[in-house]
């Protein structure tokens, strides 16, 4: 076996379908466990706002969903699979939380969504720039 433990690092944007289909198709092939990441940051400037709170529970509620789809279709397709959020910078978490489980793969897209990726560095380059293990990029 080659991939015991697969990364599939999501923002939820529509890629996510694909990025389900591949990794869940990797893991039966592999027999792998597929730990789906989500990570998100709230706006900061809010932080002196009443409400602000709220808004971050918020966040997390769709995020968690986010993550609840995707490995509720993996399940759907025979795979192992369970989620993790994590509030900071997706690169960051991406490349952390490979590392603290010992992944041999992380699957992402290509795109998240922000328009200022191409100016600014996406994450997908600096998760390829830092990434320890091979990172299966999904258009």
């Amino acid at each position: 076996m080659m991939f015991k433990r697969i990364l599939l690092a999501t923002d939820g944007s529509p890629v996510v379908e694909r990025e389900v289909l591949f990794a869940g198709h990797l893991a039966r092939l592999e027999q792998a466990a597929i730990v789906v990441l989500h990570a998100y940051e709230p706006p900061p400037r809010y932080e002196g706002y009443d409400g602000f709170k709220q808004l971050l529970e918020q966040y997390r509620i769709v995020a968690q969903a986010v993550i609840d789809d995707a490995v509720s279709q993996l399940h759907k397709d025979g795979v192992d699979a369970r989620g993790e959020l994590r509030q900071g910078p997706a690169a960051e978490m991406i490349i952390t939380a490979a590392s603290e489980h010992d992944v041999q793969l992380i699957v992402m897209g290509t795109r998240g969504n922000s328009n200022l990726s191409d100016i600014l560095g996406s994450v997908s380059t600096q998760v390829l720039r830092y990434s320890r293990c091979p990172v299966l990029q999904i258009p």
